[in-house]
This record gives structure tokens, C-alpha cells and sequence, in this order.
């Protein structure tokens, strides 16, 4: 399993538009891509892909979060969702 940690840059953290901006970009995925605040247990991750478990996680600006994801491309796919959530989404 493929793991990345990133830390949140929008302002709002995982709100509203950046929230769907990245839910959009593992939906795109063909992988199962989960997330979790850092230093949560791994069995309380949740679905990356679910705009509802993204903004119930309640990440803030700042906060650190672990991406975890299986299969072919898992590495590559974690990359560029780190790059994502390290990008001030609310700018754009």
C-alpha cells in the first residue's frame, strides 16, 4: 500500500470548493484512494471519493493528512493529490 502525507494549504482547508475540486480528482481515479487526519488510526480513514466523508473529516489549513491508496499507479496518483491539497485551492 502507497501512503503520502500533505499538508493543507487552502485557507478554508477541505471546504466547500476545494473540497470538491479534490473529491473531482479521486473520483477520476481508478484506484481507492482513502484519507485521514495524521495520527488517526488507519481503520478510521475514509473514502477519498465521498465529498460528504472530505468534509466531515474537517481539515483545516494546515492540517496534516495521510493518502492512502493499492494498485497500479497507486504512487503516481498520491503524488499528484499531494500536490493538489498543497495548492491553495481557493486562489484559483
Amino acid at each position: 500500500m502507497s501512503e503520502r502525507t500533505a499538508v493543507i494549504a487552502s485557507r478554508v482547508g477541505l471546504h466547500a470548493r476545494p473540497a470538491g475540486i479534490f473529491v473531482a480528482a479521486v473520483s477520476a481515479l481508478p484506484l481507492e484512494i482513502t484519507i485521514s487526519l495524521q495520527g488517526e488510526p488507519a481503520d478510521d480513514a475514509m473514502d477519498a471519493s465521498s465529498i460528504l466523508s472530505i468534509m466531515s473529516l474537517g481539515a483545516a489549513n494546515g492540517d496534516t493528512v495521510v493518502l492512502r491508496a493499492e494498485g497500479d499507479g497507486a504512487d503516481d496518483a498520491l503524488d499528484a493529490l499531494v500536490t493538489l491539497l498543497e495548492t491553495d485551492l481557493d486562489a484559483e
